[in-house]
């Protein structure tokens, strides 16, 4: 019932029946048995003309949360939410930069301080995080200069004696995870995700479950050796497709310096109502890049469906038809016919939140947790 409950956030108790196959009787007893135990709640469905009135399942007032961060380039943002998975946003901030210490202890007492207002409410900490993940640390975030940062002190203000998981996930893997749960791929089995920000990440979603690799920082397919191995990136490599992909790749064919900020620097070429032949030279050229880049990863991962994020609906809508060349051109013949769609994500900006929300509940919503938590409502 919770799966369903999360899946179609509102659905009604009949609705929420017929998914699961049981009669009105047994929807009932189940929901008594869901509200004595604080996990869901009812409230009476809108009135929609004649007919024996319904109800709507919702988390339950004193029901788990779980708290998400989304930590991106130039801000951040904690929600909370309960498990319908519906975030909303309790604090936000702004610059930081390469100050990781100053950022780090802003994320810590935003937090501490939401966890004291609902100390037996909160379950999970999930943390979206710009940068390849390897479990509680972050390897690297070119957009803020960072390498190496340690993010499991961010629950440094709950007590240990509280049991709160605190979860680090990639900002594009959440991203992708939020595609395959209730966005744009939401029906495919196997998803192949990608945004573009500051450079590209992605993942590969199979069953509604990213493949994570050996130590969670599967994904980085904006450092396969796509690009030309004269360019050399950040990450350390050469060649990197994150190169020729996102602001900098479009700075650098118009003859102009790296930008501070790759992805205000997309936006603003795109809203520019004249776009002269330099420019239009410089969104083809990334343009054909990304689209023969994922022309690749779908011969290497034979996805249902291709869901794309950040500014890459943007680079592709500013030149159509060399992305949607360059993607045929590099698929193998016999996927020629019938390519995998490529489609714009669903969830925009607020992929990753989402996606850190998902995470969490999939920790809070588990057979075992869920058990634990009944439990303690019971003593």
């Amino acid at each position: 019932m919770i799966a369903v409950v999360r899946a179609e956030p509102g659905i009604t108790r009949a609705a929420a029946a017929q998914r699961l196959g049981i009669g009105s009787g047994g929807a009932t007893e189940l929901m008594a048995r869901m509200r004595n135990v604080g996990l869901l709640g009812e409230s009476p469905a809108p009135v929609q003309g004649r007919g024996r009135p319904t109800t709507v399942l919702g988390p339950h007032d004193e029901g788990p949360l779980v708290l998400a961060v989304d930590l991106r380039s130039g801000d951040w943002r904690l929600a909370l939410a309960g498990v319908d998975g519906h975030p909303v946003v309790v604090d936000e901030a702004t610059g930081g930069g390469g100050d990781q210490d100053r950022v780090r202890a802003q994320l810590t007492e935003a937090v501490g301080k939401a966890y004291r207002r609902n100390p037996k409410r909160i379950r999970a900490i999930a943390v979206a995080a710009p940068g390849p993940v390897s479990r509680s640390h972050v390897g690297q975030v070119p957009s803020r200069g960072w390498r190496d940062v340690d993010m499991s002190g961010l629950a440094a203000r709950v007590p240990d004696s509280a049991g709160i998981r605190l979860i680090i996930g990639n900002d594009a893997t959440l991203a992708g995870l939020a595609e395959s749960r209730t966005g744009a791929a939401h029906s495919a089995a196997t998803a192949l995700h990608l945004i573009v920000a500051h450079g590209l990440g992605g993942t590969l979603v199979v069953n509604g479950e990213p493949v994570g690799g050996a130590h969670g920082a599967a994904g980085e397919y904006g450092h396969i050796p796509f690009a030309d191995s004269a360019l050399v990136c950040p990450c350390g490599a050469v060649g990197c497709w994150d190169l020729t992909v996102d602001g900098r790749a479009l700075a650098r064919h118009r003859g102009e310096a790296p930008p501070e900020d790759p992805v205000g620097y997309v936006r603003s070429l795109v809203a520019r109502d004249y776009r002269d032949a330099l420019s239009r030279n410089a969104f083809e050229q990334v343009a054909t890049s990304l689209g023969r880049g994922i022309g690749g990863l779908v011969n290497l991962h034979d996805p249902d469906v291709v869901t794309i994020g950040g500014v890459a609906p943007l680079l592709r809508a500013a030149a159509p038809d060399a992305f949607d060349a360059a993607y045929r051109d590099g698929l193998m013949a016999f996927r020629k016919e019938s390519p995998p769609p490529v489609l714009d994500g669903l969830h925009g900006d607020d992929g990753p939140l989402l996606g850190a929300v998902t995470l969490a509940l999939d920790a809070v919503t588990s057979a075992e947790a869920l058990a634990e938590w009944a439990e303690r409502q019971r003593s």
